[in-house]
């Protein structure tokens, strides 16, 4: 009895110790993240380190998270929406909106959020951040306008949008399904509208007033050039103007393209002698032009020196294979930066277009895990020839996976120490015996709490449960506690790290640690009035 009485006192003395471990390496991890001086893949791959190394987590646990499915799917949706960058897809389409808002700050933002929030509930939020980041990218710099303002809103709008539906985000399906086998009955598809509209709207119109004001005015750490009008731009820089008149053919089509390069110092090609209408060594491309110095050469050409320019013209292909690999020339704008800018939509495009419209019905219908869908479709990219292997391993942001996977095992010890439980119940309990309403802003707070430190998934299967029972102890309905706890899980605005899309959005709108929440707690307090004020009067008590 004495030996087992020493089992059952230190069982839970370990537990206590791991759940103080846990939340001491959480608050390490938030610190070095306001802090901001280690760079967040470190402090990523530190936390898992440190939760191994203090027996929190076993090794497999600490290098689980990146075989994680959700890492997985991030990491397919950068190749694929790289194919529908590269192919001008995002370009059109930013064309076709920049057409409908003209250059009016209200309408397009509201424009970008709307459109973020409906693709959102078609596929997920990661998935249509990934694919519409650069789309804005290039509107802002088209527009002059910092990618600052307008990036982050995307990624919250984005949030909001997976609310108008069940598909929106899998937190939705997991309630839903609570709520069947809990006898309530399972939320239907579009149920989540009724109060996903309003957040939607709440959102956009948070991000149009408050904006401006609260979001710094920066751009990100890697900008592409505007390059939409490239083929004018070139016309009157080489004096080429007849091939941009009516009936001249053009410089850039669906097919073929003109390239920039500058002879460098050291180059082989030093000494040769260069003219228009030239045909190069490999037989596919032909010199347009030669300038030294800004002057153009003539028709009779010149003695190639360090320092000048020559206009190269070829299929996109061709133009791509000679010049990028090259080391007798140095290219002034890529290729495929220019073709995804300033050409036409191509059969390429349509191509892509079709594999995302399939990734889109694989993941509304769940005929395969998302991770799957995500795979096939980076994979048919580029099987199609729609990018190329190494357009696809350039396209992928390793930061954001490693962050995404170094976190991964921080919300495994939150969960299996019990110490989000404990705080949940901590929370549930001070409010448990008042108001439903009180109950409803509670359990909101709970959840939205957890939110932004773990994942929205891992937080709603935690509180879940402890909704479900929270309504048989005050006998009322489960439904209203649940959609609070949905709508709640939506609300990651405060931190970087609460969803992969506020992490996607980090560099190129050059943001900081502490930039979330200025916008984001307003936005999160819209959530709260949805929560405790609309949801009661569709789902009674």
């Amino acid at each position: 009895m004495r030996d087992g009485a020493v089992l059952y006192e230190q069982v839970p003395l370990r537990i206590v110790n791991d759940i103080t471990i846990t939340f001491v390496v959480l608050a390490l991890v938030v610190a070095l993240f306001v802090i901001g001086r280690i760079p967040v893949g470190i402090i990523a791959i530190g936390t898992a380190l440190a939760l191994y190394a203090t027996g929190v987590i076993t090794m497999e646990q600490a290098l689980a998270g990146f075989g994680d499915p959700t890492v997985v799917f991030i990491a397919a949706l950068f190749v694929v929406s790289e194919a529908l960058d590269a192919t001008g897809v995002t370009t059109w389409a930013g064309e076709k909106l920049l057409a409908k808002v003209g250059e009016s700050r209200v309408r397009l933002l509201s424009a970008i959020m709307l459109l973020v929030a409906a693709l959102t509930a078609l596929i997920s939020v990661n998935g249509a951040v990934a694919a519409l980041v650069p789309m804005v990218v290039v509107l802002a710099v088209r527009l002059g306008k910092s990618t600052s303002q307008l990036l982050l809103p995307l990624a919250f709008a984005a949030h909001a949008g997976s609310m108008l539906t069940l598909t929106g985000t899998p937190v939705n399906i997991i309630v839903s399904e609570a709520a069947e086998e809990s006898g309530a009955g399972a939320f239907g598809f579009f149920s989540f509208t009724l109060v996903g509209a309003p957040l939607v709207l709440g959102t956009i119109a948070i991000a149009v007033l408050l904006g401006p004001h609260v979001l710094p005015h920066r751009a990100g750490t890697s900008m592409s050039p505007d390059l939409s009008r490239h083929a004018k731009t070139l016309a009157k820089q080489y004096q080429l103007m007849g091939r941009d008149a009516p009936s001249a053919e053009p410089l850039i089509t669906k097919h073929d393209g003109v390239v920039e390069v500058i002879i460098p110092p050291r180059s082989e090609m030093i000494g040769d002698r260069a003219f228009p209408g030239m045909v190069t060594d490999s037989g596919d491309l032909v010199i347009l032009a030669v300038q030294r110095a800004g002057e153009d050469c003539g028709p009779n050409g010149v003695k190639l020196a360090a320092g000048d320019t020559l206009l190269l013209q070829g299929s996109w292909d061709d133009l791509d294979t000679h010049t990028a690999v090259d080391p007798n020339v140095l290219v002034v704008d890529a290729p495929g930066q220019i073709r995804k800018q300033a050409a036409p939509l191509g059969t390429r495009a349509v191509i892509a277009l079709v594999v995302v419209a399939a990734m889109v019905v694989m993941l509304t219908f769940g005929l395969v895990p998302s991770a799957i869908a995500g795979l096939l479709a980076a994979c048919a990219m580029v099987l199609l020839r729609v990018i190329s292997v190494e357009q696809a391993h350039r396209s992928i942001s390793w930061t954001t996976l490693i962050l995404v996977g170094g976190m991964i095992p921080l919300s495994t010890a939150i969960q299996q120490t019990g110490a989000a439980e404990k705080l949940a119940h901590a929370f549930v309990d001070v409010v448990g015996g008042a108001s439903p309403y009180v109950v409803v802003a509670g359990l909101f707070v709970v959840t939205a709490t957890l939110g932004q430190l773990i994942s929205n998934t891992a937080t709603a299967l935690i509180i879940t449960p402890i909704a479900i029972s929270v309504a048989g102890e005050l006998d009322i309905s489960v439904l209203p506690l649940l959609m609070t706890v949905t709508v709640a899980a939506a609300a990651s605005f405060l931190t970087p790290v609460a969803t992969p899309a506020n992490m996607m959005v980090m560099g190129p709108g050059g943001y900081k640690f502490g930039d979330y929440w200025k916008l984001g707690l307003p936005m999160l307090l819209w959530f709260l009035v949805v929560a405790t004020v609309l949801i009661p009067v569709i789902w009674s008590f």
